[in-house]
């Protein structure tokens, strides 16, 4: 089935004209960077084309690349330890030419042609309790309070160990070379 460019600007104007669809969009997202899935390759480049689609227990979003920065799939191996269900699939996105002259329009008309590029898809479907629970692991650091002090002491008796076993190092070197 052909993605249309257009089919891709609705998705993402309907995600801005809801609050639900932004947040769970960044849950997801912050799912997918606390798991490191983009350490591997080309899974930065990915675009929202489709979602997200909620279910009872699931969140589905689908991601496109171009044809020729497809997805590490180590990624995805990532993502199917924590419950996730990943599916690659080949399609082809359509878009209109950049009118230069006037052969770029149809024939008989005002619209330009179209032009079909190959893309990959990755769908994605997460359970939303490993998105709670990311959730929660977050606001728990983002609501703990550090003292000043307590830091600034660690940090001292982190330079005390550290010359106390330079010291130590130091004198056993001392005693060997004598012996």
């Amino acid at each position: 089935m052909t993605k249309a460019i257009t089919d891709v600007i609705q998705n993402t104007k309907e995600i801005f004209m809801t609050d639900s669809s932004l947040n769970t969009l960044l849950d997801f997202e912050r799912v997918l960077d606390e798991l490191d899935l983009y350490v591997f390759k080309h899974w930065k480049e990915g675009e929202l084309v489709q979602g997200p689609a909620y279910e009872k227990y699931f969140v589905t979003c689908t991601f496109m690349w171009p044809h020729r920065m497809m997805p590490d799939p180590r990624g995805g191996e990532r993502l199917l330890s924590y419950d996730c269900e990943v599916y690659y699939s080949k399609d082809m996105l359509e878009y209109p030419v950049k009118v230069k002259e006037p052969d770029d329009f149809e024939p008989g008309g005002k619209m330009p042609k179209m032009k079909k590029v190959p893309v990959w898809l990755v769908k994605i479907v997460m359970p939303k309790k490993l998105m709670q629970e990311i959730q929660q692991g977050s606001l728990e650091l983002e609501s703990e309070t550090l003292d000043l002090e307590d830091v600034n002491q660690a940090y001292e008796e982190g330079d005390d160990a550290a010359e106390n076993i330079s010291d130590e190092q130091n004198e056993q070197g001392n005693e060997q070379g004598i012996a």
